[in-house]
């Protein structure tokens, strides 16, 4: 059985975990690329390498997409948040107003300085659940 998530639900969801996914088309092909993230607000925050293939996503004015899931093999349960809108450069100060943004450390390592924020026009989010009988 499939049910579809409120956006509330949705956040929760988004705030249980720190790992994503974050889609975007470069040079004509879909790219889909493993992110930490911090969560502030509905918006997700990213910290990321200055130099990095995600640095030119503020300057490309494409929305990109944003998605977060977990299932249960056993329990033959799941479920995906899915948010698309545009990325924009993060200021020092902005950073500095999200809280947790210090605490979450970018599992890839390295200079990961520049901050970006994605800020959803769209959000949905599906709970599947086997059928027990």
């Amino acid at each position: 059985m499939i049910s579809e998530l409120t956006d509330k639900d949705c956040v929760a969801l988004l705030g249980s975990t720190t790992v994503g996914r974050l889609g975007f088309v470069l040079a004509g092909r879909v790219l889909v690329i493993p992110v930490n993230y911090v969560l502030d607000g509905d918006d997700i925050v990213i910290r990321t390498a200055p130099d990095g293939l995600l640095s030119g996503l503020t300057t490309s004015r494409e929305t990109v997409a944003f998605e977060v899931d977990h299932h249960d093999d056993l329990g033959g349960s799941g479920w995906s948040v899915l948010l698309n809108g545009p990325v924009t450069e993060m200021t020092a100060e902005e950073v500095d107003a999200v809280p947790g943004t210090h605490r979450a450390r970018p599992w890839a390592g390295g200079d990961r300085s520049l901050a970006l924020r994605l800020h959803p026009e769209m959000m949905s989010g599906r709970r599947v659940q086997r059928d027990r009988r």
